[in-house]
């Protein structure tokens, strides 16, 4: 059976929010927890950002749940070097149940700094590099570096964990799946795919950690749950690349009259019907998943912890 988690968003919710949510999660009984890494929203109706490594410390300190970050991206608006230290402090803030997840980013959070966004190939090739970085500091030794997109000068982490930090990579096509097979600790995904996990576990991934997520929403009032969605995340219905490419929630709002409320019904679990959400984390079991993080959209935090105590997670567990 998979472990079951929050997945916090801080694309929606400012520190205070998040603390609270991850406390009221674990009293629920949710065994993990993600973080989001942004440096935008995807939209100004989602209205906050904070600096996720401050939130991680202050969570080390209000819950006792592993904590990773989905996703973060080390290779564009951060130097794989500050990642690898803001992720060694925070392994060690709580108590080595910090694992790392990375993947090639969105234009949307990287560009910030004016450099030029790559293409995917340049981005994988610029995302390997930066974990051998990484993985090279979190020994605590001295790392010079002089690579392709990255160089490192006589660096040392004198803050690190007794082990080294866990580092799963995010993948939602084959190159960057098999990326993750090559050379991740565990696997990350946004679908209950099993051609995916089964590609990451034939290309390296053996029994490494497989887990997904799934935003949904919870509500007695399934339409008014609908219109939540279609007002806060409408970008996750957009196709292609466009959630890659594009700069700034403003891009990401001229597209959103594109999104109708069925495609949200067909696409998102919206309602109070407890084998709808059943069934959507059951999918991640079936496909092989190892950890299942489920996100609430929308206002109504307190009514979902309680609905998935009571209701939902003693029927997954």
């Amino acid at each position: 059976m998979p472990e079951y988690g929050y997945f916090l968003s801080t694309e929606e919710f400012g520190p205070a929010d998040l603390i609270e949510q991850a406390r009221m999660a674990e009293q629920a009984g949710f065994q993990c927890l993600w973080i989001s890494d942004h440096y935008h929203p995807w939209n100004d109706a989602q209205g906050q950002s904070p600096f996720v490594w401050s939130v991680i410390g202050a969570l080390s300190e209000a819950v006792s749940l592993p904590v990773e970050t989905a996703v973060t991206c080390p290779t564009v608006r951060m130097h794989p070097a500050v990642v690898a230290q803001a992720a060694a402090t925070s392994a060690v803030q709580t108590g080595g149940r910090f694992r790392l997840g990375v993947g090639t980013g969105e234009a949307l959070n990287e560009h910030v700094l004016g450099d030029r966004w790559p293409p995917t190939h340049v981005r994988l090739e610029m995302l390997e590099e930066a974990i051998q970085v990484m993985r090279r500091l979190f020994t605590g030794e001295e790392v010079n570096h002089q690579g392709t997109h990255y160089t490192v000068e006589n660096a040392r982490l004198y803050t690190v964990p007794d082990e080294p930090v866990p580092i799963d990579i995010s993948g939602f096509g084959p190159k960057a799946t098999a990326l993750a097979g090559r050379v991740g600790d565990g696997y990350i995904t946004m679908a209950p795919e099993e051609p995916m996990v089964s590609q990451f576990r034939k290309g390296g991934g053996g029994g490494k950690l497989v887990s997904g997520g799934t935003k949904l929403c919870y509500g007695p009032d399934r339409d008014e749950a609908v219109r939540t969605v279609r007002e806060l995340w409408p970008n996750q219905f957009l196709p292609g690349e466009m959630g890659q490419i594009l700069p700034t929630p403003r891009h990401f709002e001229q597209l959103a009259p594109l999104v109708t409320d069925e495609m949200v019904r067909d696409n998102t679990v919206c309602g109070d019907d407890v084998d709808e959400h059943v069934a959507a984390l059951n999918a991640f079991a079936e496909a092989g998943f190892d950890r299942v993080y489920v996100n609430q959209i929308g206002p109504d935090q307190r009514g979902f912890f309680d609905f998935y105590r009571t209701k939902v997670l003693p029927q997954l567990q």
